[in-house]
């Protein structure tokens, strides 16, 4: 005999629900903007809206002077808006729809090659009297060099090529001018970095020089060879005297400021900038401290073959130099001296003279 289970009529009384809670349609949008994984500017454009209908109560005065921004660029993404698609409010692209065309023929293009080949060190101007002369008709230079660098007709590709990368390199390089506008007055903030070479008496000599470009400490260093290996060398040195707080360095654009003198300002973590081409105000600092060094020490006849002994007496000027030599800039302190007095000072001692 089969039992009948008896359900009270009520019995969904026995377990209780969660009241739901109602979800508002500006939730509804965040979510959806999450789910079609739009961008950080899209979002950005849908606070916009959300505060619009909010807290600005449909004031678009308001909703601009909140965020700064203009009434024409609100409007512009507000009508724009579809609730059901947040990609909408996404920036479109800029670009034109019209974009120029190339405007030499093939027949012109083939033409240009043939004289190309047959005239492969011939320039521009020479080959556009070739074409009008043979082909009665008269064409741009500008269409003879798009052939001749679409097709690679060089005479020397291997030096197109290396002046390609170095073109390529100097774009990349940091140009001090970028810097300047911060202009945040710190110890180790920013160090100019030089080289002076010395020709005397048939023995040839490199000092690599440094100084802060605000608080005017200084440190130089004499080396037998101009290369990437004794600037890195000098690198660290002058960043153990600035008790590893170098942030920015600058230096012209000579070799031995490359390979291993931008390893090692990678390793000390340091923002390699380059003082631009024929612009000698970038480097002021370093350049009358340069000067300074060969009127008072050099002149003094301190020069001698002898390395070890020309590094202590440089170590000795420069102890000079830092502790007791009066700066006009500086009120005329020296420079521990107005570091002591403005700034938080750093260890300099005076280093040994081997590696």
């Amino acid at each position: 005999m089969k039992h009948k289970q008896i359900r009270p009529a009520n019995w969904y009384a026995f377990f209780p629900r969660k009241p739901l809670k109602k979800i508002s349609r500006f939730d509804v949008w965040k979510n959806t903007a999450k789910r079609q994984r739009v961008s950080k500017q899209a979002m950005i454009h849908l606070n916009w809206i959300i505060y619009y209908e909010t807290k600005a109560n449909y004031n678009a005065s308001l909703t601009c002077r909140y965020f700064g921004i203009a009434p024409k660029t609100f409007y512009k993404y507000l009508n724009r808006f579809d609730s059901a698609d947040i990609r909408s409010l996404e920036p479109r692209s800029r670009a034109p729809q019209r974009v120029r065309q190339r405007q030499i023929t093939l027949e012109q293009e083939q033409r240009v090659i043939k004289l190309r080949q047959k005239y492969m060190h011939y320039g521009k101007e020479k080959l556009r009297q070739e074409y009008l002369e043979l082909y009665g008709e008269d064409i741009s230079c500008h269409k003879i060099y798009y052939t001749i660098r679409k097709h690679n007709m060089y005479r020397d590709k291997t030096k197109i090529q290396e002046n390609r990368r170095r073109s390529s390199s100097r774009a990349n390089k940091q140009r001090i001018s970028s810097l300047k506008r911060r202009n945040k007055q710190a110890l180790g903030h920013l160090i100019q970095v030089d080289t002076i070479v010395l020709h005397l008496f048939g023995v040839k000599r490199y000092i690599l020089t440094g100084i802060d470009k605000y608080g005017k400490l200084a440190y130089g260093r004499c080396y037998k060879s101009q290369s990437s290996y004794s600037a890195r060398d000098f690198l660290i040195r002058l960043n153990y005297l600035f008790d590893d707080n170098i942030v920015n360095i600058q230096t012209d654009n000579g070799s031995e400021f490359s390979k291993y003198f931008e390893r090692a300002c990678s390793k000390l973590d340091i923002s390699h900038y380059y003082s631009r081409v024929k612009t000698p105000k970038d480097n002021a600092v370093i350049e009358r401290f340069n000067r300074t060094l060969q009127e008072e020490w050099l002149s003094d006849g301190n020069f001698t073959d002898n390395i070890d002994e020309m590094n202590r007496r440089l170590t000795v000027w420069l102890e000079f130099y830092n502790f007791k030599r009066r700066h006009w800039s500086l009120d005329n302190m020296s420079p521990m001296d107005y570091l002591i007095k403005y700034r938080k000072v750093l260890p300099m001692y005076p280093t040994g003279t081997r590696s």
